[in-house]
């Protein structure tokens, strides 16, 4: 079970973005890297089709490592550490370190 999903808030902790927070859009779990929504933004030519006559230069979201990125408690609105409680049917809920609330 991974401490961040995909459409969490998160905040980055550390890189040219630090300090802002934006929304998962897509989770790779095996390289441990995230993308997250307007963070990160990267430049990449493209060539010339139909839809660009002469080719443009875009700005496209790139992926961060897992380690680079907190998730947001609702409760606390800041980054936290996330723990994790088990309850007597054996399943497993993310819980905020600082307060103890769950997401």
């Amino acid at each position: 079970m991974f401490r961040v999903k995909r459409d969490d808030q998160v905040v980055v902790i550390s890189g040219k973005d630090r300090g802002k927070k934006g929304k998962v859009r897509r989770l790779f779990p095996v390289d441990g890297r995230v993308v997250v929504e307007g963070l990160n933004l990267v430049k990449k030519s493209t060539r010339k089709s139909e839809a660009n006559p002469q080719g443009a230069i875009v700005s496209k979201e790139s992926r961060l490592p897992l380690d680079r990125v907190m998730p947001v408690c609702p409760k606390c609105n800041r980054g936290v550490r996330v723990g994790f409680k088990q309850a007597e049917d054996g399943s497993k809920t993310r819980i905020c370190r600082r307060c103890g609330e769950g997401f």
